[in-house]
């Protein structure tokens, strides 16, 4: 192997990984046995909004529409769907990829349906009526008990066995490295569970709680905002936390929904990882389990298949919006039309910006001739997601196979299994592994993602895991990357309370935004609480009849 493709991986995963693979796929010496290709955010695309060049172009056409959804991610179609059901159809969503459903899109071969991106969505425990409506459309909601309990479709409900770690050479159940652990430790995880029980539990004057989902429902009291204020690590220390094996658990956390550090994570934005996912009915009551996963084989895309399906046709891929400019009674925007290498001007009364904030900076004409300062605080953290397909199952060392796979050990999150809810425990399957780049400096390791090769991006999460599955080289049958090189916000420190922050969620003229990077948390939830917000303040701005989905 060449001395720059081994820097190459060991810059990606590590040294350690790079030696576990040397050690067990010795044949890659000869060229990849398997193939594969990269995926992921048309960059250049994107690059063409920067470079501002697309801004000099003639119109080519023209065309107006009551409401102009830009991006057709998660909040986007959550939009859309908020339209389609108040029977509001005069909206169009422009998408600058060719693939609706941002990063929760999904593919899948002839083995099996995989996500690209997010895969999971935690039973809402303590009602969100948008969120249950919509996991009712997809079947995942399937009734009430006599109590008013959601009663959940046990097959999209993820199966067991759920979780396990590679821990010191084996695998063991469940993702705190329990084995070895010593009376501090057990102790430590104790008191740091009945922290998080605690602020589960804890109520403000109006009844909210101190932590929920979507963040809008949290209490704003400063005696939990204040957390927002230090790093995770900060509060882990100042509670008298020490132990290596929680600040791992819970740095796989911040790593997991955040793509970030314990130092990079705001502590209101750690604990409420973990708090929010309690029922937090007594604060002294017996630790609960928290929420319980819906998944599918193609993850979140299948949430995204029916929103497309909502939105009925009115989606327009491969279109570039590079310019919108607020006007009184609407706004006029400029995309670029792909496949025709045309430039077209609308006319929309309503504009929702369902896209990333910092790109306003580029096409919100007020934002680009005078940013908002806070709009340099936003911080978005790379990802590398990989999907292998394996022609049999890898030798498993402890506890068996589960839907989520994690090494103790690694910068990557693991793997899911797409096959795990199917129910077929051998035979071929495809993994979908994570990798982030927590405590690494944003845009060095989006440098770093997007200028290596395939080769390279394929080796590194074949040595990576290779640690775990030194026969997983030989099962290998191809490896398919995607790179997000802006996956998702950062919530970090002083980020998610800052009253700038909430100020850039107001409407610039009727321009609206939606997007999960407005609250500070990364979350489904956020996302499509944020569409049906700024469908819904126009529906009601239009006079329009609806009823409305937000708790």
């Amino acid at each position: 192997m060449k001395a720059s493709r081994r820097e190459a991986i060991a810059a990606l995963v590590g040294l350690p990984a790079l030696s576990a693979f040397l050690g067990a796929c010795r044949r890659t010496e000869d060229g990849a046995p398997f193939g594969g290709v990269i995926a992921g955010a048309d960059v250049l695309r994107g690059h063409r909004i920067r470079t501002g060049e697309l801004l000099t172009r003639p119109v080519a056409r023209r065309e107006s529409v009551g409401v102009a959804i830009l991006g057709a991610g998660i909040s986007g179609l959550s939009a859309a769907w908020t339209f389609a059901r108040a029977g509001f159809a005069d909206f169009r969503i422009y998408e600058l990829e060719d693939t609706p459903g941002g990063n929760a899109r999904s593919g899948g071969n002839a083995v099996s349906p995989f996500p690209w991106g997010a895969h999971y969505v935690p039973v809402p425990l303590y009602g969100n009526p948008a969120l249950e409506l919509l996991l009712s459309e997809v079947g995942a909601l399937t009734g009430r008990t006599p109590d008013g309990e959601p009663e959940w479709a046990e097959e999209m409900l993820c199966a067991e066995p759920e979780e396990r770690l590679w821990f010191r050479g084996l695998w063991y159940e469940g993702l705190y490295p329990r084995a070895g652990a010593s009376r501090q430790d057990r102790e430590e995880l104790s008191r740091f569970e009945r922290e998080m029980l605690r602020f589960a539990a804890q109520r403000d004057g109006k009844g909210r709680r101190a932590f929920a989902i979507p963040r809008r429902r949290s209490s704003d009291d400063a005696e939990w905002t204040v957390l927002d204020r230090i790093s995770m690590r900060e509060w882990l220390t100042r509670n008298g936390f020490s132990g290596a094996r929680l600040f791992w658990f819970a740095e796989y956390a911040t790593r997991d929904d955040f793509g970030s550090s314990l130092d990079d994570t705001s502590a209101w934005a750690g604990i409420h990882y973990f708090a929010s996912r309690l029922r937090g009915t007594s604060p002294d009551g017996p630790f609960e389990e928290p929420a319980s996963f819906l998944t599918w084989p193609e993850g979140n895309g299948r949430l995204v298949k029916r929103l497309v399906q909502a939105a009925g046709g009115k989606i327009v891929t491969g279109a570039v919006v590079f310019d919108v400019v607020p006007k009184a009674g609407g706004a006029t925007l400029r995309w670029l039309d792909v496949p025709r290498n045309e430039i077209v001007e609308v006319t929309a009364r309503h504009v929702v910006y369902a896209l990333p904030r910092y790109t306003a900076a580029k096409v919100l004409a007020p934002w680009r001739e005078s940013p908002p300062a806070f709009l340099r605080s936003f911080e978005y953290a790379p990802w590398l997601v990989a999907n292998l397909t394996l022609s049999g199952r890898p030798a498993d060392r402890g506890f068996p196979l589960c839907w989520d796979n994690v090494l103790y050990d690694s910068r990557g999150l693991g793997y899911v299994v797409a096959t795990h809810q199917t129910g077929r425990t051998h035979g071929p399957t495809v993994l979908t592994y994570y990798l982030v780049f927590a405590g690494e400096e944003p845009r060095k390791a989006r440098e770093k993602l997007l200028s290596a090769t395939w080769r390279e991006l394929a080796d590194a999460v074949l040595a990576d895991l290779s640690r775990a599955h030194p026969d997983l080289p030989s099962l290998v049958t191809n490896v398919d990357v995607f790179l997000w090189g802006h996956a998702m916000a950062r919530p970090h420190p002083g980020f998610v309370w800052h009253p700038d922050r909430a100020a850039l969620e107001q409407p610039v003229g009727r321009v609206r935004f939606a997007h999960a990077d407005a609250s500070g948390l990364p979350l489904f939830e956020e996302a499509q609480d944020s569409g049906i917000r700024a469908a819904e303040a126009i529906l009601a701005e239009d006079g329009e009849r609806f009823t409305t989905l937000l708790g």
